[in-house]
């Protein structure tokens, strides 16, 4: 059975160590997930007061988007020992206004990407108690904190080591097992 995956990167950069990371998940993905990345740079800082008739049009579109994938697998830097403050925005547009949480019930996955060696383990952790909040069933095991990321990519992203790739697809399998689970 195909799933639909709404792949949200945390970093706004174009040539990120997230967006790396992202695009090698998304070419060594099986046939059965349809990933497509749902970008979160362009959202105006949500506010209350436009929500409603007033709601920009950003804020609906993406919504839409979110509401019609099955599952959700992010991938974000550390900032200041937590997410990027882009991507807490996105989390906060797509689960107001109170009661239309278009996350609720989602599997997903969390991704974690540093150039340093923890990997991004305070952005991961920080993530997943947003996710507890906003309903989502992040996968457990296997946790995924890649550290030291910039060693691992070539030119134009391409992954560097078949141990590298070995891990990656390891991640895909479990997920795409999680989101069967969760999503049926």
């Amino acid at each position: 059975m195909q799933h639909t995956v709404a792949v949200i990167v945390g970093s706004p950069r174009e040539k990120s160590l997230s967006r790396n990371v992202a695009k090698a998940l998304m070419s060594i993905a099986s046939d059965n997930l349809i990933l497509q990345e749902v970008p979160i740079a362009h959202l105006p800082l949500y506010n209350g007061d436009l929500d409603g008739d007033n709601a920009p049009q950003a804020w609906v579109d993406f919504r839409e988007e979110i509401s019609l994938a099955d599952a959700i697998l992010f991938v974000t830097p550390e900032y200041n020992r937590s997410i990027p403050a882009g991507l807490k925005n996105a989390l906060d547009v797509a689960s107001r206004p109170y009661g239309e949480n278009v996350w609720s019930g989602k599997p997903a996955a969390v991704v974690s990407v540093s150039p340093g060696g923890v990997g991004g383990f305070g952005a991961n952790h920080h993530l997943r108690q947003i996710l507890v909040c906003v309903d989502v069933y992040p996968l457990q095991q296997p946790e995924m904190y890649i550290g030291n990321a910039a060693k691992l990519f070539g030119e134009g992203g391409s992954i560097n080591s078949t141990e590298t790739r070995h891990l990656l697809a390891h991640f895909m399998d479990a997920f795409e097992r999680h989101i069967s689970a969760i999503a049926g």
